[in-house]
């Protein structure tokens, strides 16, 4: 990927998109660190977000601007907010801190190492490419194509996720309701 950027590094705009894929990079590998070491689970939310936007950031300058906008609007908009309201609602206190034991700390570490090493490799053995791919000319990537895609050939599976995500927001609004008259319950309870 890298690569791809520093062959156009001759004129100015080539210059603009090295340095934002370094920014978005950046913005990327730290937000990702300080979400593995944060305890409290809402700035891990946040963290997690600025990691997301930083992969956006990345798939823009890649050229492909229906991934990023998918990255953004499901992932940044949807599942975080999602993430942060369900935290919110469930657990008694929002400020959860999360505190690993010894042993899972020890195990994500022998994890991510060999993680880290396997996609070293995978790297190193795929080798470099010889020079930049052109964007497709054909219509075949545009949005109005895939669109188009989702709600002919592919519009059973997009609508069954659609009941699928329509049935988990019903579950959580009942369950949630459920919770409030529960302590409204031992609230008055509490009273008498």
């Amino acid at each position: 990927m890298l690569l791809l950027h520093v062959q156009t590094v001759g004129s100015s705009e080539g210059w603009v998109t090295l340095v934002l894929f370094y920014l978005f990079a950046a913005l990327s590998g730290v937000s990702a660190w300080a979400l593995v070491l944060s305890p409290n689970i809402i700035r891990m939310a946040v963290y997690l977000m600025l990691t997301l936007a930083g992969v956006a950031g990345i798939y823009f300058l890649l050229g492909a601007e229906l991934l990023a906008a998918v990255q953004l609007i499901v992932y940044v908009g949807g599942v975080l907010i999602l993430i942060i309201f369900g935290v919110m609602l469930t657990s008694r206190n929002p400020y959860l801190n999360v505190a690993p034991r010894g042993g899972e700390m020890a195990l994500g570490l022998v994890l991510a190492t060999v993680l880290a090493v396997l996609l070293a490799v995978a790297v190193l053995a795929a080798g470099l490419p010889e020079a930049a791919a052109a964007a497709p000319d054909d219509d075949r990537y545009a949005v109005r194509w895939i669109g188009a895609l989702l709600l002919s050939r592919h519009l059973i599976a997009f609508e069954v996720a659609a009941v699928i995500l329509l049935i988990v927001m019903i579950g959580a609004g009942y369950l949630v309701r459920r919770r409030i008259k529960a302590n409204q319950a031992g609230a008055t309870e509490g009273r008498s």
